[in-house]
């Protein structure tokens, strides 16, 4: 596997970023409704959105900048999935949760919190969080802590796998990225097609990032996927996303019989379908937010995906220029490929 490109690495962050922001202000819309506001193309461009003009992120975007930042400080740790719960805990706070709910068990809470996200202040607002999110971090800071094999909950949202991309950053081991994704979903998602669909991302995402083409890494990430119990919701639904890309490219009516998106393998399909099928990264990506589901999370993970695998030259200039907190996502993807640098060197 060729070494990760700091360029591939900024393009899956900001790539993401671009995706959800495209998607944040059809997110709520059926198809009729886009093409009311838009036309039959549907929306082409940044639209107003949680009082932004345009370019604004969710919180999908949030969350994967809070799983960037606790890999960044688990410091080597044999399991970091410790620092992402602290980290998505920071992020709970930034919800409008009091520290001393959100922070219980964040030794690092006073008198400064550990990691500068918290201190962000743009991050400090509500994007239409997950509920499913929310309640399970609140559980966590009371001590209930969810994995795979000890479930939090039985939901399979895509609350989990839209914030899984970090997670395939820092081992080329196909193995030990979806293991990763699986486990920092499952802190909140605890179906199975809830944290398997984020394993698959956070593989695919590795895979890309070292020089695999999309094919290569959704066979790979496909691979790995067999190997887990109750694999097969989230194997058929990229099966069945791989018929239709077989096809050509898909209407969105087409696109809407893979799911809306609301459920991580639904979420996962309808990403991987439109990125397999797009001429570029703005084609794919526009087709991943126009429909009746959860745009700004398709479009996300789309974005993570197509970023990984050509880098951020791939993504149109004035949607890089247009994106909140752009600059923040270049500073922690310097930050990673520092890291990565520093773990390669003999």
């Amino acid at each position: 596997m060729t070494p990760v490109r700091k360029q591939r690495l900024l393009g899956c962050l900001l790539g993401g970023a671009v995706g959800d922001a495209l998607g944040a202000p059809v997110e709520f819309l059926s198809l009729r409704a886009i093409r009311d506001r838009y036309g039959e193309q549907g929306s082409r461009d940044y639209d107003a959105c949680y009082g932004i003009s345009g370019g604004a992120i969710t919180d999908d975007t949030q969350m994967t900048l809070f799983t960037l930042e606790g890999l960044l400080l688990s410091d080597r740790a044999a399991n970091p999935v410790p620092s992402v719960l602290r980290a998505y805990l920071r992020w709970l706070h930034t919800q409008g949760v009091p520290w001393e709910e959100a922070g219980r068990c964040i030794k690092d809470v006073e008198p400064s919190p550990q990691g500068r996200l918290v201190h962000v202040r743009e991050l400090h607002s509500q994007r239409a969080p997950g509920g499913t999110c929310l309640s399970a971090l609140q559980a966590s800071a009371y001590g209930k802590v969810g994995t795979t094999q000890d479930p939090i909950n039985d939901s399979k949202g895509c609350g989990g796998v839209m914030r899984a991309a970090p997670a395939g950053f820092f081992s080329a081991y196909v193995s030990d990225s979806f293991w990763l994704g699986t486990a920092v979903a499952a802190l909140t998602h605890g179906h199975p097609s809830g944290y398997l669909s984020a394993g698959v991302l956070s593989a695919m995402t590795s895979l890309l990032l070292r020089g695999a083409d999309l094919e290569n890494a959704l066979d790979v990430a496909t691979e790995e996927l067999r190997k887990h119990p109750k694999h097969e919701e989230t194997l058929n639904a990229l099966t069945r996303a791989r018929q239709l890309a077989a096809r050509g490219r898909p209407t969105p009516e087409d696109l809407e019989t893979l799911g809306g998106g609301w459920v991580g393998e639904e979420a996962l399909a309808i990403s991987v379908c439109c990125a397999l099928v797009g001429k570029d990264f703005e084609d794919a990506v526009l087709l991943s937010v126009n429909h009746s589901g959860d745009s700004d999370s398709t479009g996300a993970i789309c974005g993570n995906l197509l970023g990984a695998r050509d880098g951020v030259e791939a993504v149109p200039e004035r949607w890089l220029a247009g994106v909140e907190l752009g600059e923040l996502m270049r500073e922690l993807a310097d930050e990673s490929h520092q890291l990565l640098s520093r773990r390669a060197a003999p």
